[in-house]
């Protein structure tokens, strides 16, 4: 057995913010991500490279198990590649709709007006196609792929919002037709499309409502579950 040499240590990064500072970035952040939408719309409004690649080094900052980073993140902006994605998406949209759907998933999906057609997959000045990373002839096998993947999409997403765009997460299934499409290994396995851009001009969106905090959080201080929000016992 091969001795496993340990990586070097650096200094665990410390903010030096205070409280305060630290609390109104907070806030400020959770006000911005609070305005994302998924839009569906997208114009034909040109978009800054610099900013999809940033997204995407953003994105590759994700931690993952053991570190294998188990991610590609293909951007396509040639129409033609997104013809064909759009055809090939469609194709398995029109089975999904048709055929491979349960009832109870088409009555979910009903409110939202989603169908087979596809069209912002041409649209969309960018598609960033993610792809899981499995073992292959130059990759090691990962650990935990689809969680650090989907970290991984989470800040892509956020880095997006954050730059002014607008996007959508589109899985149709299955996706491997991608693979052909973009000439990618075996050992990348499609993840998600996102399309990438600015919203046309009067674009809408469904007037959803997210959880509340009582829904989606739980404080556990000791003293039993808690959901009234922190407690600042400072004195």
């Amino acid at each position: 057995m091969s001795e496993t040499v340990p990586h070097p240590r650096l200094p665990a990064p410390r903010d030096s913010r205070s409280e305060e500072e630290a609390l109104a970035a907070s806030q400020r952040f959770l006000a911005s991500m609070r305005g994302r939408r998924t839009v569906r719309d997208f114009s034909g409004e040109p978009v800054d490279p610099r900013l999809i690649e940033n997204a995407v080094l953003t994105a590759a900052t994700a931690p993952s198990g053991a570190n294998i980073q188990p991610w590609r993140f293909v951007v396509v902006s040639d129409p033609e590649l997104k013809r064909r994605i759009r055809q090939g998406a469609e194709e398995e949209e029109r089975a999904f709709y048709g055929a491979r759907a349960p009832e109870e998933w088409l009555r979910a999906l009903a409110h939202l007006e989603t169908d087979e057609h596809k069209p912002h997959l041409e649209e969309a000045p960018y598609l960033i196609v993610v792809m899981e990373v499995h073992r292959g002839p130059s990759s090691p096998k990962p650990y935990y792929a689809k969680e650090s993947v989907g970290i991984a999409v989470g800040l892509l997403l956020a880095s997006l919002h954050e730059a002014g765009l607008v996007a959508l997460t589109h899985t149709p299934s299955p996706m491997r037709f991608l693979n052909a499409i973009l000439g990618r290994p075996a050992e990348e396995k499609p993840y998600v499309v996102i399309p990438v851009g600015k919203p046309k001009a009067g674009a809408t969106v469904p007037a959803l409502t997210k959880k509340s905090r009582d829904e989606v959080l739980v404080w556990l201080d000791g003293s039993g579950e808690s959901s009234a929000g922190p407690i600042d016992r400072r004195t």
